[in-house]
């Protein structure tokens, strides 16, 4: 009778030792549902799988930056919608105050006047919207609430943090002038400046529309408030002089919302104060008549919002159908199939057990002969 020598023991746990490393081989491909561990045992696969789980996160990254966008833009539509609407609403005070039987009465006019102004203000209120803790209209300056408007509905405030830290902030004031008997915003030409600045910032990000090697057909994701105002876009702006920009600026935001607003106000105040009725009623059909323009240029912005929108809503289908065709490789190429991988991992579970018992069966015979 012999003994089983430390050989054949070292020989017995090195099998058994690679049938359990096999075994939790097995049970990983079944849990994690990758064929491979490392690279080196498919190094092209690997490499390949590497490359498809980069697109599909940067697909993920944009998909996810367009849900902030469209968020972002849902606030600018509504804003401008509502701007829109106030616009409306002021034009119909406006057609009241320039009848003759209506306008007589001070009293009435001032009720009018009331009502224009806090229209201006709700104006003011919308292009000061927030989504979460941003300000949509503040173009590339999120944290900073854009407008202010006076009391009286004349000044307009635009502040604005430019991307070299400094905050601006430009006043324009509405003067009326008695010989032409219109009104206009007055501006200091360093708040021009400023302003011109601000309303040629673009915000322009890859999210998988355009050409990233060429900036001007990535989409602009920065709408000021001030080119609400004014209809002017960045692209438009940047492609005038600086002094036709300018000159087509002022001459936006005299004809503006807030601007024809403000200026009936003023009419308003100047008319109780001691002006002449007719006089009035003339400027209140002038600005009638502007004011049907503003509503064609703010309804033009509403619109370009919105197919914006449109443009994110048709991007983020595709990256979702980029995402499942990139998800369907992955699993082509690195995953292990269901059905093999248990079928494997039950084949080594049973190897293994089979192990156990002729271990147990070798040592028991083992020290029964040693006994012997």
């Amino acid at each position: 009778m012999r003994v089983v020598n430390s050989s054949t023991y070292r020989q017995f746990t090195s099998s058994v030792n690679d049938v359990h490393g096999k075994l939790n081989k097995a049970m990983n491909k079944v849990s994690s549902g990758k064929a491979y561990e490392s690279a080196a045992e498919n190094p092209l696969a690997y490499y390949e799988g590497k490359q498809i789980d980069h697109l599909y996160l940067d697909a993920k990254s944009k998909n996810a930056l367009i849900g902030d966008i469209k968020n972002r833009l849902y606030e600018q539509e509504k804003g401008a919608y509502d701007i829109q609407q106030l616009l409306t609403s002021a034009k119909t005070a406006v057609q009241f105050l320039s009848d003759t039987t209506h306008n007589s009465d001070k009293n009435t006019v001032q009720t009018k006047r009331d009502e224009l102004l806090q229209k201006a203000q709700s104006m003011v209120n919308d292009l000061n919207s927030q989504y979460g803790s941003y300000y949509v209209f503040g173009g590339n300056d999120v944290s900073t609430p854009p407008f202010s408007l006076s009391e009286d509905g004349t000044e307009l405030s635009f502040t604005h943090k430019f991307p070299d830290g400094k905050t601006e902030t430009m006043t324009m004031k509405l003067e009326y002038d008695n010989a032409n008997n219109s009104y206009s915003y007055k501006i200091d030409p360093n708040d021009m400046d400023n302003i011109l600045k601000a309303m040629r910032e673009q915000g322009r990000v890859d999210i998988g529309y355009g050409d990233i090697n060429n900036k001007d057909t990535l989409l602009d994701t920065f709408t000021g408030g001030l080119n609400v105002l004014t209809g002017l876009t960045s692209d438009a702006l940047k492609s005038m002089s600086d002094a036709d920009a300018k000159k087509a600026i002022h001459e936006a935001m005299d004809k503006s919302p807030l601007g024809l607003v403000g200026s009936a106000v003023m009419a308003c105040d100047q008319y109780i104060a001691g002006g002449d009725v007719a006089e009035f009623g003339k400027t209140m059909s002038g600005l009638l008549t502007t004011m049907g323009e503003a509503e064609h240029t703010i309804s033009r912005v509403y619109t370009d919002l919105g197919n914006k929108s449109n443009l994110l809503d048709s991007t983020s289908k595709r990256l979702d159908a980029l995402e499942d065709s990139l998800e369907a490789r992955y699993k082509d190429i690195l995953g292990a199939d269901p059905y093999e991988a248990i079928m494997e991992m039950y084949s080594y579970q049973y190897s293994y057990s089979a192990s156990l018992k002729v271990g147990a069966n070798l040592m028991q015979s083992s020290l029964f002969d040693f006994l012997s």
